[in-house]
């Protein structure tokens, strides 16, 4: 491998790492600074956090491998994920930054649920915290067999290690900074994910062997004429499930987080903006790379064993060993922005939501911190343990981790911002129809091709509603002062 790769991925780990040193010194005085980056995160740093931690390693491996494989049906994934971001920017920023602060200052996702139901606040909180601590395991684990995937196929290592460098570099600027190197750290990946995103595709299509885009197009139909038809092929199922993936944002804690840290609700509508427009480039960008990467390696008979490294194996091949650097850096920003920001979720519900309810209630902020430092070393632990099969597909454990947390806190999250009637009771049955609804239907449905975030996500609706009508008003509702 080029030195100049080299350079490129060194000067990136240390941008990370000053990132990490610099919000160390800066945000990590008490719980809200080290949780939730004091509230003060700007309208761009909160969108491209958002986008950066949401994307992961799936975006530049998981969604082209899918394209380039089946064709642009696949595309039906990416259109489902914007039209639910926006929905969710709409719907359930304003309002969670609002209300996590109304309900005395929430900084965590359980912590907000339980403020919200006092009358099961230790249920619930505790039954959150399982949850995400056990589906963050899982979403973590895919981000770590990218970057395992990403040392074996670019630079012929063991993938093991590949693993264990990825959680090391996140661990370091993770475990210093907190929530504000993390959200820094992600509006710079964001940026380098956005522009390899461009780059790639139009290179692919005017380097001399890429053929432009009619060549692509007419090569890509000699394959399979349905190749470049969104519909063809596509049963009523197969497009259900793949828009479904939409659902899920109302449920991502690593994402909706977010909403709760941006500076004020005032500043909500232009972080949408600068999330929408980063998200459209983006998944567009992924979208070409594994269409026209498909293009590329029939034109010049390329073997390509594993699709779901198409841009690696195209970084390499095109490029100038500096650019190929900046562009596995790119990689490596996907799947650290979101592995760092899993990893700190799960840190914040183990330490708000396990150690200081249950161990230690008058712990004090540096020993809350210090915790929470702890928990994250813990459950990456637990993600390599999960990610230690070479074979694993980062889309698969992507696609398990996100209907989980779609289905378990999508509903609960909408009603429990828009809806007065709502009870605890109701709130804990949500939580657990959903994510009992996803694990048996991986378990034991996965033969009907529906995504399980399907039934999922309508058995928590039901039974939030259900519950909550048939149980006691408890004026748990607090209207604005």
């Amino acid at each position: 491998m080029g030195v100049g790769v080299w350079i490129s991925l060194t000067a990136y780990f240390v941008l990370m790492i000053g990132i990490g040193v610099y919000a160390w010194r800066k945000s990590t005085a008490n719980s809200e600074e080290y949780m939730l980056g004091g509230r003060n995160l700007p309208p761009a740093v909160a969108a491209l956090s958002a986008g950066a931690s949401d994307m992961s390693g799936w975006l530049l491996l998981g969604l082209p491998g899918a394209l380039f494989v089946s064709g642009l049906t696949q595309s039906w994934i990416g259109i489902g994920l914007f039209v639910g971001a926006f929905v969710n920017w709409i719907v359930v920023a304003p309002r969670l930054r609002e209300q996590t602060e109304r309900y005395d200052n929430s900084l965590t996702i359980p912590g907000f649920l339980g403020n919200r139901f006092p009358s099961q606040a230790h249920l619930l909180r505790m039954v959150s915290a399982v949850i995400i601590v056990v589906f963050f395991a899982v979403y973590t684990a895919s981000g770590l067999v990218g970057g395992g995937k990403l040392f074996a196929s670019a630079f012929g290592g063991s993938y093991m290690t590949g693993v264990i460098l990825t959680l090391g570099i996140v661990l370091i600027y993770t475990v210093i900074g907190g929530f504000l190197a993390v959200s820094l750290t992600d509006f710079v990946q964001g940026c380098i994910m956005m522009l390899a995103l461009v780059i790639m595709p139009i290179v692919i299509l005017t380097t001399g062997q890429g053929g432009g885009v009619d060549q692509a197009a007419n090569r890509l139909t000699d394959i399979d004429p349905n190749f470049l038809s969104m519909t063809s092929g596509l049963t009523f199922i197969g497009w259900l499930s793949a828009v479904a993936w939409g659902l899920g944002y109302f449920g991502q804690p690593h994402i909706i987080v977010r909403f709760m840290a941006v500076r004020s609700v005032a500043d909500v509508p232009k972080a949408r903006n600068i999330g929408m427009a980063w998200m459209a480039i983006s998944l567009i960008g992924a979208i070409c790379v594994g269409i026209f990467g498909r293009a590329y390696a029939e034109r010049n008979g390329l073997n390509i064993a594993d699709p779901e490294t198409i841009f690696i194996v195209l970084s390499n091949l095109l490029f100038n060993p500096l650019i190929t650097g900046f562009l596995y850096a790119a990689l490596l920003a996907a799947i650290m922005s979101t592995v760092s920001s899993q990893l700190l979720v799960s840190s914040s519900s183990l330490t708000e939501d396990f150690y200081k309810m249950v161990l230690n209630r008058d712990a004090s902020d540096k020993t809350l911190v210090n915790v929470g430092r702890l928990a994250v070393l813990a459950v990456g632990i637990a993600a390599v343990i999960i990610a230690r099969n070479p074979d694993s597909k980062v889309l698969g454990l992507v696609s398990n981790a996100w209907a989980g947390f779609g289905a378990a806190f999508g509903p609960l999250i909408i009603l429990s911002l828009t809806w007065k009637r709502m009870t605890g009771l109701g709130a804990v049955a949500g939580l657990v129809v959903g994510a009992v609804t996803v694990i048996f239907w991986i378990s034991f449905m996965s033969f009907t091709g529906i995504y399980e975030i399907i039934p999922g996500f309508i058995a928590a609706f039901i039974a939030i509603i259900v519950v909550s009508l048939a149980t006691t008003d408890k004026g748990e509702f607090r209207p604005l002062a």
